[in-house]
C-alpha cells in the first residue's frame, strides 16, 4: 500500500513505484475535510491517476475539525490518528501490512530539527523502517525517498511531464512543520549561509551510529536479574549516560510510552539511596527500588 495525497512527494513516488515495475499496489488517499472543493478536488486526482496507473485505489473521507472538537486534539495530533486508523483499515482489507510513505530528505530535516528543540528525543530523525502500531494493528512503514531531496524530485516530475495537486495550507504557518519549513530552515539557510539540511542529515546518521553503540553497551552490562529486575549493584558502576539508557531500555521494553527526559533523569535517581524509592510513571505505575532491584509495580 502507498499513501497519497496528490501532493509532489506522494504523486512522485506512486510514479517511480509504476517505472520500477511494482504491479501489486494499492493507493490509499485519505480526504481530511478541510479544503471544502480543494479537498475534493484532490481525491478525484488521485483516483484517476491510481487507475490510470492500472493500481486498486481505496479513498475515504473524515470530518477532521469535528473529531477535533470532540477529542481536543490539535490539527497535527488528529490528522494523524485518523491517517493511521484509515491505514489500519486499507491494510485490515488488503490483508497488507507494508505502507510505503513519500516522506523526502526536506521532511527528515523538519523532523530531526525539531526533535533536536524538544530536546527529549536527541537528533533523531524518521528511520527508513519502521514497525509502527496503527489503530492497534502493526505496520510496516517504508519510506523510500527518506535521501532525496524535493526539488530533485520536483525536477524528475517536470522533466517527465507529470502533473500534481498543491495544497496551499503548507504555506500557512499555522501548525509547528510548516514554520520549521517555511521559517526556521530558510532563516537557518541563510544565517549559515549555506543549506543546513545536508548537516541535519550527517548528524542524525552520526546520532545513529551513537545509539547502536549505546545499545550494544546496554545489552553487553546485562542489568537484569533473572527475575527481570534490574540490579543496582551493577548500575551503580555505569557511567551516567549508559545507566539513562538501561533504565530507558527497561521501560521500553515494558511498554512504558511518553518517557522524556525529566522522567527518565527522576527515574536514575532511583539509583540514590537518600533520594525516593519510587517514582510515578505513565499509566497508573511506578518504577520502585527496593532489597537492591528497581522493578515496575501497580
Amino acid at each position: 500500500m502507498v499513501g497519497v495525497s496528490g501532493g509532489l512527494d506522494s504523486t512522485a513516488l506512486l510514479y517511480l513505484l509504476k517505472a520500477e515495475g511494482f504491479q501489486k499496489v494499492v493507493v490509499c488517499h485519505l480526504n481530511h475535510g478541510l479544503r471544502g472543493s480543494e479537498s475534493s478536488g484532490d481525491a478525484k486526482f488521485v483516483k484517476q491517476l491510481g487507475r490510470r496507473l492500472g493500481y486498486e485505489v481505496l479513498s475515504e473521507k473524515v470530518n477532521l475539525l469535528a473529531q477535533m472538537r470532540l477529542t481536543g486534539e490539535s490539527l497535527e495530533t488528529a490528522g494523524r490518528t485518523a491517517r493511521h486508523a484509515f491505514f489500519a483499515k486499507c491494510g485490515k482489507e488488503q490483508r497488507c501490512g507494508l505502507l510505503l510513505l513519500a516522506h523526502h530528505a526536506d521532511d527528515q530535516a523538519e523532523t530531526i530539527l525539531w526533535n533536536l528543540v524538544r530536546g527529549s528525543l536527541g537528533c533523531r530523525g524518521m528511520s527508513e523502517i519502521q514497525a509502527i502500531k496503527m489503530a492497534g494493528r502493526s505496520m510496516t512503514v517504508i519510506r523510500p525517498l527518506l535521501g532525496v531531496r524535493k526539488v530533485e524530485l520536483a525536477e524528475w516530475m517536470n522533466g517527465q511531464d507529470f502533473n500534481w495537486r498543491e495544497d496551499a495550507t503548507n504555506r500557512v504557518n499555522d501548525v509547528v512543520r510548516n514554520r520549521l519549513r517555511n521559517e526556521a530552515l530558510p532563516l537557518l539557510d541563510t544565517i549559515t549561509n549555506r543549506d543546513v539540511t545536508p548537516a541535519l542529515l550527517r548528524a542524525a546518521q552520526l546520532d545513529g551510529e551513537w545509539r547502536e553503540l549505546l545499545d550494544w553497551s546496554v545489552t553487553a552490562v546485562a542489568a537484569t536479574d533473572p527475575q527481570g529486575r534490574l540490579h543496582t549493584g551493577v548500575m551503580k558502576n555505569l557511567p551516567s549516560v549508559l545507566s539513562r539508557a538501561v533504565i530507558a531500555d527497561y521501560l521500553k521494553k515494558k511498554q512504558i510510552e511518553n518517557v522524556d527526559w525529566r522522567l527518565l533523569e527522576r527515574c536514575v535517581d532511583l539509583l540514590d539511596v537518600d533520594k525516593p524509592a519510587s517514582v510515578n510513571l505513565p499509566g497508573g505505575k511506578r518504577l520502585r527500588r527496593k532489597a537492591g532491584r528497581i522493578f515496575i509495580e501497580s
